[in-house]
């Protein structure tokens, strides 16, 4: 039923928070597209200045950082049991509802140039059913290559490991500050250092992701085919 008159001006009157400035961005959209966001118009959607958008969130970038996450909060739980591959799968496929729902997302998340502590959050759990199920760490980190973008419900390679340029003594800094908080995800930083320390030639990681991931899905073709 469509909200009467009265109804939209007590919403419009409503205060202000960034909760409430998120999720109409999200609400726009879904309705007309991520193209249609932009401050003023969400301002005329929320019946407010544009300006006042901005005690909520500090510009566009960050209205863009919390409609991500709040995209990725809906993504079911991982299942406190059971098998880890059907609960990988659920999660994945619940995942992949969650972008059908917001066909714009997928761009916006692939625009991120770092992941928030809700991604994080995500991933880390992601990785736990994983290590929960026996995998090394070394095959978390091969797994979570092969799936890329899968992870988050959709497709499009989702690490980088060759291009990372970052110190070493930086990234070990980093890793003892995030390990009490994500530690499946430290866990596979560590052992994307330890690769890298190993391995001598540009394009070796990507030549071993390559074929771990064509490898992956040749067998289960094989497996298909019966």
């Amino acid at each position: 039923m469509a909200a009467t008159h009265t109804e939209t001006i007590t919403q419009r009157r409503a205060p202000l928070s960034r909760e409430r400035v998120v999720a109409a961005a999200v609400e726009l959209a879904d309705r007309e597209g991520i193209d249609a966001v932009s401050m003023r118009r969400l301002g005329q959607e929320l019946g407010v200045e544009a300006m006042s958008l901005y005690n909520h969130v500090a510009s566009k970038e960050d209205l863009l950082d919390g409609m991500v996450d709040l995209i990725v909060s809906e993504i079911a739980p991982p299942a406190p049991s059971g098998p880890w591959k059907t609960a990988l799968r659920d999660r994945i496929l619940s995942a992949r509802r969650v972008m059908l729902r917001h066909q714009w997302a997928s761009a916006v998340i692939a625009s991120r140039r770092s992941a928030s502590p809700v991604v994080m959050t995500y991933m880390d759990s992601t990785a736990g059913i994983m290590s929960a199920g026996g995998f090394s760490v070394d095959l978390m980190h091969h797994a979570l290559h092969a799936l890329g973008s899968r992870i988050l419900g959709f497709s499009q390679e989702l690490y980088d490991d060759s291009s990372d340029d970052t110190d070493p003594d930086e990234m070990a800094a980093m890793a003892r500050q995030l390990a009490s908080q994500f530690p499946n995800v430290v866990a596979i930083m560590e052992q994307i250092r330890h690769d890298d320390a190993s391995v001598v030639g540009s394009g070796c990681d990507d030549q071993v992701e390559f074929e771990f991931a064509l490898d992956l899905i040749l067998d289960g073709l094989e497996r298909l085919k019966g």
